[in-house]
């Protein structure tokens, strides 16, 4: 493999302690987001072997969380507006932004680095779709894209001429239209298809949803329109994993799963935050938190009430949480100018990755080639 240009970028700050600065250009800068983790956090990391990745639109940005050789905090992070939806696992990773959905893949071999980093994700494709206010989105096994196309209450996929190709809708939703009615944001696949999806509410008009943000929730199977859990609030990512399906009823602060005999919501775990965006390492699930500011969307939630109880405030951030006990075994925290997050992804295998992004020439200059082949 061929590599031509290894310069750093202004949009991206890398760092092996807990600052990132606003403009390492420019000793003496403020640093801009502070990332700070629980004592064994990178050593559980390092002996899965994993990283993790996740989006905040807020701040449009991509982060990519490792450990250095010496069991230290990497941060990695790119800008792409209004990160959001994520899958990946440790040599593609999609991620889902303001109007297009871009794909990255891996491009080292097997004990190559870059810049001393064992993963170089590269952006090779991008889907514009327009701004349909995509939220999750998943690969199924026969490699066909699916995601949530919230802003039109519908799930869809790639479409080579249009803007996507709208698959399935509530069948409460009386016709496809710009109005974001019921807030359909998360998708599970089960045995490589989509199976899944949460909803905050049943309604059919345009922003219906907010009214019912304390109970409206439900989890639909989306193969034969079936509600299969419903009376949660905020409801968000879906993961179907060791034969449970397992949910953030992100209105309440917890993680837990659906017990499909009652159509109830078993919380295993209290999170201390609005809690969007979960995925799985091993006997533990990984859920990213955030601070609930804009209060038209999360205030007036059960979450204040659960964090008065408990004397805390909510956090930004990611917690590590053992599927048997409920305890949370390690944690992450953001602060400064990073308050919420959307997603988060595991990338198996990979120690301390890192991405190339637009606003430098780095991905102009770097080139990677496939062996020669013939014509």
């Amino acid at each position: 493999m061929n590599q031509v240009g290894q310069s750093s970028s202004p949009d991206s700050t890398s760092v092996e302690s807990k600052l990132v600065d606003s403009n390492p250009a420019q000793p003496g800068t403020q640093p801009w987001v502070e990332v700070f983790c629980s004592r064994g956090f990178t050593g559980w990391m390092a002996a899965q072997p994993t990283s993790l990745a996740f989006s905040t639109y807020q701040t449009g940005k991509l982060f990519l969380i490792g450990t250095t050789p010496d069991l230290r905090l990497s941060v990695f992070e790119r800008t792409f507006d209004r990160a959001m939806g994520m899958c990946g696992d440790g040599q593609s990773l999609l991620l889902s932004t303001k109007y297009q959905l871009w794909r990255f893949e891996n491009v080292l071999n097997p004990g190559q680095t870059h810049e001393e980093r064992d993963r170089l994700f590269v952006p090779r494709i991008g889907y514009t779709t327009g701004d349909i206010d995509m939220h999750d989105v998943a690969i199924e096994a026969d490699g066909r894209i699916v995601f949530v196309a919230t802003g039109l209450n519908c799930l869809g996929t790639i479409s080579e001429i249009r803007s996507f190709k709208p698959l399935w809708q509530p069948p409460f939703i009386s016709r496809l239209a710009t109005e974001d009615r019921c807030h359909l944001n998360g998708l599970a696949l089960r045995d490589g298809r989509v199976r899944y999806v949460t909803a905050v509410s049943r309604s059919d008009v345009v922003d219906g949803w907010r009214s019912r943000r304390n109970d409206g929730g439900i989890v639909m199977d989306v193969t034969t329109n079936e509600v299969v859990c419903e009376g949660l609030s905020m409801p968000h990512s879906p993961r179907w994993y060791r034969d449970q399906l397992w949910l953030l009823n992100s209105g309440r602060g917890e993680f837990g799963r659906v017990n499909f005999k009652t159509r109830a919501f078993e919380p295993l775990a209290f999170c201390p935050g609005y809690v969007r965006g979960l995925t799985f390492v091993g006997d533990h699930a990984v859920v990213s938190l955030s601070e609930p500011r804009d209060q038209k969307t999360f205030g007036g939630l059960a979450l204040d009430g659960e964090l008065a109880k408990r004397h805390a405030t909510a956090q930004c951030g990611l917690q590590v949480i053992d599927l048997k006990s409920g305890d949370i075994a390690h944690w992450l925290k953001v602060e400064r100018e990073v308050s919420e997050i959307y997603d988060v992804v595991a990338l198996p295998g990979a120690l301390r990755p890192m991405a190339l992004g637009f606003k430098s020439d780095e991905i102009q200059r770097l080139l990677v080639l496939e062996d020669a082949g013939q014509l």
